[in-house]
């Protein structure tokens, strides 16, 4: 754990994925969609559980927005002084009439909630704001975001409904670019949120559009799991896996200044191997990586493994024991201090992968 925070400023390290999540009892504006509260959609309804769980809020009735809150800022305490986490807003899915879709949207975190709570907890909260293309009013959204303090914009357009490649994104991406805010886009499958369910939006090769626009993008998760059809090689082109089209992206030259990865949940079952071990070896990529947990995912017990990790060959064999103790005590720590461990082909990551902080003030 000492050795985790070698060479590190903690003032610089920002989480740069972190999930606000509740129910709105406290009247935040949090909106779950019923299905996620019935156990006659039990996918949905566990998913909510997880998340819940994962964030030690499933059973303070009553009290579960307050809860939530409350264990992030104990679990912040475990860190070192001056660390923070960017808490995501969540936008709601809209169609292609520039209408909200409630019964395809999942959950809602207005963006006032992710603005207010993060200035109530300024010690250990920045925000990102959620905000559709497809509004009329979304320049105007993002332009009082950018006002209010925000430091990004999230989407997950599977769920949100949002095709990054449509010429609807247009005036939303040439306000980014003049506001200097970044996108941080989920790519590749999507499973732990569902929605509008439209998987294609995914497909890393559609950022091309605001790439080209001159928006900062980072690439939740790197792409890191899933197929997406290669649209380089034509409509019909054929299915790869999506890491290598984000892989294609980061290989342009043209886009080193405006293409960037985190890497939120690349140490679970489901993504770690090939792709993670890449990152942790493409020492090149490091300056254009940021770290993040993908908070509350690493409290969700099933899907991350340390001795899957050990036999890969990623984690030392003597390291596990601690991690696991560490991972039953905070999470966030958990992920933070598993990453600093990474090894591969004799790398490891590099203290700007942490350092994210810079990354949201330019």
């Amino acid at each position: 754990m000492q050795a985790a925070w070698d060479g590190l400023d903690p003032a610089q390290v920002w989480d740069a994925h972190a999930h606000l999540v509740g129910t709105g009892d406290s009247g935040s504006g949090v909106e779950v969609n019923p299905n996620m509260n019935s156990l006659l959609n039990p996918g949905q309804y566990a998913r909510r559980l997880f998340f819940l769980n994962a964030g030690c809020a499933h059973e303070a009735q009553g009290s579960v927005d307050l809860a939530y809150v409350e264990r992030m800022h104990n679990l912040v305490d475990g860190l070192r002084p001056g660390v923070k986490l960017l808490l995501f807003a969540f936008e709601r899915a809209y169609g292609e009439d520039g209408r909200a879709d409630a019964a395809r949207t999942g959950f809602h975190v207005p963006d006032a909630y992710a603005r207010d709570t993060a200035r109530k907890h300024a010690k250990y909260f920045e925000w990102a704001a959620s905000i559709h293309p497809y509004r009329a009013d979304c320049v105007e959204a993002l332009e009082k975001a950018k006002a209010d303090g925000a430091r990004a914009v999230k989407w997950l357009p599977a769920a949100m409904g949002m095709d990054p490649a449509s010429p609807k994104c247009d005036r939303f991406y040439t306000a980014l670019a003049r506001l200097g805010v970044p996108l941080i886009t989920h790519a590749g499958l999507e499973r732990a949120v569902t929605g509008a369910d439209v998987q294609e939006y995914g497909n890393p090769l559609r950022l091309r559009r605001a790439l080209d626009a001159g928006v900062r993008v980072v690439v939740a998760h790197c792409a890191s799991m899933g197929q997406d059809r290669d649209t380089d090689r034509g409509a019909e082109g054929p299915l790869v896996e999506s890491f290598s089209l984000f892989e294609r992206l980061m290989g342009e030259k043209r886009y080193e200044k405006h293409l960037f990865g985190d890497l939120s949940a690349m140490t679970q079952v489901n993504r770690a191997g090939p792709a993670l071990a890449k990152v942790v070896e493409r020492e090149d990529w490091h300056p254009r990586l940021l770290n993040g947990s993908d908070y509350p995912l690493p409290g969700v017990m099933p899907i991350f493994s340390v001795d899957y990790l050990v036999s890969l060959g990623l984690v030392r064999p003597a390291a596990a024991g601690i991690l696991k103790q560490i991972r039953s005590h905070n999470p966030i720590l958990f992920d933070f201090v598993l990453k600093r461990h990474l090894r591969s082909g004799g790398k490891s990551l590099q203290r700007s992968v942490f350092e994210t902080r810079r990354f949201f003030q330019t």
